[in-house]
């Protein structure tokens, strides 16, 4: 599994915004698509909410890859 370190800037980030800005997804209907179709796992538990508030300290997992969020 491939680990990324992401630090957001502010309080959040929405999990489209995380999936584009980390390289998972080329566009935004692209990250929709993999969140639609239930391949993300925040925390170890999947999460369908395109929009999800990602803070500090989440856990994201897309197949191969795991990113924690400083």
């Amino acid at each position: 599994m491939e680990e990324i370190n992401f630090k957001i800037e502010g309080d959040y980030i929405e999990l489209i915004q995380l999936l584009k800005a980390v390289g998972l997804a080329q566009t935004g209907g692209h990250a929709k698509l993999i969140v639609e179709e239930e391949m993300v796992l925040r925390n170890g538990e999947t999460e369908t909410r395109k929009r999800a508030k990602l803070v500090p300290g989440d856990v994201i997992e897309v197949e191969a890859y795991r990113i924690t969020l400083a």
